[in-house]
């Protein structure tokens, strides 16, 4: 049945188009200003038209599409800029508030980092 469902379905759309278009094409009616057109011209104009009119909305849609991706892209950008000033502002106002917390661990990283070379300089002097 899974083999044969797509050709049913492709079928049945089959029908469904040749009934809409070509069997009740005679019954279309267009009206363009004080003109009417009926039948098969008709069907065919309405179809011209309609296509126009899809095809026009197409070209819209991708514009404005467009359009919207570089203004949320420019509207991004600038938020992240905005948002790097502002941390480095913010880091400027509180650096003084925290130097007291600063010294000590300034203090604790030299006595960190002089061990570390001392350890380093004596395991080179026992390979070497």
């Amino acid at each position: 049945m899974k083999k044969i469902a797509p050709y049913v379905i492709l079928f049945i759309l089959a029908m469904v188009v040749w009934d809409a278009m070509l069997l009740d094409a005679g019954n279309m009616h267009m009206v363009f200003g004080e003109e009417e057109l009926d039948g098969p011209l008709g069907a065919l104009l309405g179809l011209a038209v309609a296509g126009g009119g899809l095809l026009i909305g197409f070209v819209v849609l991708v514009l404005a599409g467009i359009v919207l991706t570089v203004v949320f892209a420019s509207v991004g950008v600038l938020l992240m800029v905005g948002l790097a000033i502002g941390a480095v502002v913010l880091a400027l106002a509180v650096s003084p508030l925290l130097l007291p917390i600063l010294i000590p661990l300034a203090i604790f990283w030299y006595f960190a980092n002089r061990n570390k070379t001392r350890r380093l300089k004596a395991q080179q002097e026992v390979t070497a």
